[in-house]
């Protein structure tokens, strides 16, 4: 292709490389700041327009590897930001940041495409109503309840279920809400990915769920714009296909690294801690997309990586700063054998106040809190002198917290082939009823075994119903 092409295309120039910026001089007028670029021995080297340098360069991130990339290279500007496929075709297809397939299956060519900035919603467009989130897993529904809408945290290390819980939420949101499923993994290992997907195939969830992935060995604007591309993929499904969605995100500070790793070589200065000092507002653009309209809501829950378990580091505090409610997955309890391992004392939620949840909800979950907190502090005495020491009050809310331990476990749909018990959705009406006579004392001679890995009470075996 001669010169007198390039220009009549108006095409501009590799300027510099910097890593996975790129520099790109362009005879006026310029690309607009989000513009879609693309470059590359081939063509397929993926630019996004971030800051207008001067009268005659822009500044950009690339979104594929730069290899190959060399200065004085051709670039075609288009006249449009990224877009993704949108859909119902998207259902049980895995797709990455420029909207291809990854999953070995058909193109996705004849689909619309919506761009992956969109502008955020209007204050009058918004709905907020404290409405709960049903999940059918019983710890949660009871001490962290999720409001539809909002955004909570999944809390925990690597090896504590944290991929199991994501999996049963996602079946569960299918079979009651007649919802979509969005995951959305930031910055996750290839292999995550490939065994989340197996697993989801297994357990029969993934045709109701669509996942998009910018993965740890892609650059950082692939990992910097995949959660935009998800919200995007779940505004369509809310305006257009008029569902609820569950957006699951694994793992939000990825994408506060990402941003980090981008600005650094767009040479801004850091701020506290070394982070960008456009950290609160990059999250808030993803964040603050995740709301409910009247057609529909976007509910999300996102796994949250705490830096070196400081909760006061600047990329925490501002993840924090959007969530409503936390579920923190403790080793020890998995440890025990109690799954999900969720940690009932830290598990925390803004809708659990009378007004939201109402008053016996609200008093159920205060009393288990109370019984499990006291056992907790009664531990180490019974581990020195032995149940027999403790006062008779004592022993019973000993009792009774052991119970309520094994009743806040459950089985879960998705790992049924590993466990060979079925699963159990549990309603929250259920799962008050049972809380609340384990705290009654009406199983006082059951033994706590009893209660372990059931649905509601009622799954109790015949022999301790004798209190009906």
């Amino acid at each position: 292709m001669n010169d007198a092409d390039i220009r009549s295309e108006h095409r501009g120039r590799v300027h510099a490389i910097r890593g996975n910026v790129v520099d790109v001089s362009f005879p006026s007028p310029l690309p607009a700041r989000l513009h879609r670029l693309s470059t590359g021995p081939d063509g397929d080297v993926v630019l996004e327009v971030q800051t207008h340098l001067d009268a005659e360069t822009v500044r950009c991130i690339a979104l594929t590897p730069t290899a190959g990339l060399g200065r004085g290279m051709s670039v075609a500007t288009g006249d449009a930001p990224l877009t993704i496929p949108v859909g119902e075709a998207l259902l049980g297809r895995m797709l990455n940041v420029l909207g291809d397939p990854i999953d070995g299956g058909e193109p996705l060519d004849h689909l619309e495409r919506w761009p992956i900035h969109r502008p955020r919603l209007t204050l009058s467009d918004r709905v907020t109503h404290a409405e709960m989130f049903e999940t059918g897993i019983k710890v949660i529904d009871l001490l962290a309840p999720l409001e539809q809408g909002s955004k909570a945290g999944l809390f925990g290390g690597a090896g504590v279920g944290k991929t199991v819980l994501i999996n049963e939420l996602i079946h569960n949101m299918s079979e009651r809400y007649e919802g979509i499923s969005l995951f959305c993994g930031i910055g996750e290992r290839m292999r995550e990915a490939e065994e989340m997907s197996r697993s989801m195939a297994e357990s029969g969830v993934l045709d109701k769920a669509v996942l998009l992935y910018g993965q740890m060995n892609e650059p950082p604007g692939a990992r910097f714009r995949i959660g935009h591309a998800a919200l995007t993929v779940a505004e369509y499904c809310r305006d257009v296909l008029k569902r609820d969605v569950l957006l699951l995100i694994d793992n939000i500070f990825r994408f506060v690294q990402s941003g980090n790793e981008v600005s650094g070589l767009m040479g801004r200065l850091p701020s506290r801690v070394g982070y960008q000092p456009t950290l609160a507002t990059e999250l808030a653009t993803l964040e603050e997309r995740i709301c409910s309209t009247r057609s529909g809501s976007i509910t999300s829950v996102q796994a949250v990586y705490v830096p070196a378990d400081d909760l006061t580091d600047p990329s925490a505090t501002h993840i924090f700063a959007h969530l409503s409610a936390s579920i923190v997955l403790s080793r020890k309890r998995a440890s025990q054998g109690f799954y999900p391992a969720v940690d009932p004392l830290q598990a925390d939620s803004k809708m659990l106040s009378p007004g939201a949840v109402g008053e016996r909800h609200y008093r159920i979950a205060q009393g288990v809190k109370r019984a499990l907190a006291e056992y907790e502090a009664l531990k180490d005495i019974i581990s020195m002198l032995g149940m027999e020491e403790l006062s008779r009050q004592d022993q019973e809310t000993v009792s009774q917290a052991r119970q309520l331990e094994r009743f806040l476990t459950q089985p879960f749909f998705t790992t049924e082939q590993f466990t060979g018990k079925s699963g159990r959705r549990i309603s929250l009406e259920d799962t008050l009823t049972g809380c609340e006579r384990i705290l009654n004392g009406d199983y006082a001679d059951v033994s706590e075994s009893a209660f372990y890995m059931i649905g509601g009470v009622d799954d109790l075996p015949a022999r301790s119903h004798h209190h009906d």
